[in-house]
């Protein structure tokens, strides 16, 4: 079952973005939410991977403006 619920943690500085949420499926939580900060990168156009801010988090920016965050849940 989804549990969808409006994310505002602390875990990525991420609580003041007006257009997150945070879904969690069994043992898994999906973080979406706008993406502000700048890369010192280049960054793929359409997709782009890279290891997370904490351990065993995965970030996936999507279109260069939204950033999925896929992390374990923690209960």
């Amino acid at each position: 079952m989804a549990y969808i619920q409006q994310a505002f943690d602390t875990r990525f500085s991420l609580q003041l973005a007006p257009t997150s949420f945070l879904m969690r499926l069994g043992r898994r939580e999906i973080f979406v939410c706008r993406d502000y900060r700048q890369r010192a990168y280049h960054v793929n156009p359409v997709f782009d991977c890279s290891s997370g801010v904490q351990a065993g988090h995965l970030e996936i920016l999507f279109c260069k403006k939204w950033l999925i965050i896929l992390s374990k849940a923690k209960w």
